[in-house]
């Protein structure tokens, strides 16, 4: 028998629900001391990147701006144009570490678009293989991942020290 082990989801299945505010904020507001905790690999001048906590694969990579604001077009020239330029460095550091075979980048606005945070934005950055979504996902409503968060952190961070 084979077994699938995602022990760093027991945390979130076990806590209670309801509203438990923005992990992007919390993730700013705890300080570069605490990088490590929110799993943030860089801080930019108007945006950080850090991994999802609940990834679609390995490697997925969220680029967010300090800035609590849900709306893409309010953002000014420079929150963008930064985090254009952080997707850019995510990309080649994902292509060091992993060698995927395609990515998918982009942002769900608004809960309708499927934003599991709709009132922080967010940029995802997701390295993809064939078959890297194979019948688990559809039959099972489960990803297997074969790395911990821990390694995909640690497997990244360099790249974001240089």
């Amino acid at each position: 028998m084979d077994y699938i082990w995602s022990p760093w989801r027991f945390r979130y299945v076990s806590e209670a629900p309801g509203d438990k505010g923005c992990f992007l904020c919390a993730a700013v507001a705890a300080g570069e001391a605490r990088d490590r905790e929110h799993r943030v690999l860089y801080r930019g001048r108007k945006n950080f990147v850090l991994l999802n906590i609940f990834p679609y694969t390995n490697g997925h990579t969220m680029i967010a701006p300090y800035a609590h604001v849900s709306d893409f077009a309010a953002l000014d020239a420079e929150t963008a144009g930064e985090m254009t330029a952080l997707a850019q460095k995510v990309q080649a550091a994902l292509e060091a570490s992993y060698h995927p075979e395609g990515y998918n980048i982009g942002m769900n606005l608004g809960r309708c678009a499927g934003a599991g945070l709709a009132d922080h934005l967010h940029l995802h950055v997701l390295p993809r293989w064939t078959g890297d979504a194979s019948f688990m996902t559809a039959i099972g409503e489960t990803r297997v991942l074969p790395e911990s968060l821990d390694e995909t952190y640690e497997k990244l961070l360099p790249s974001f020290r240089k």
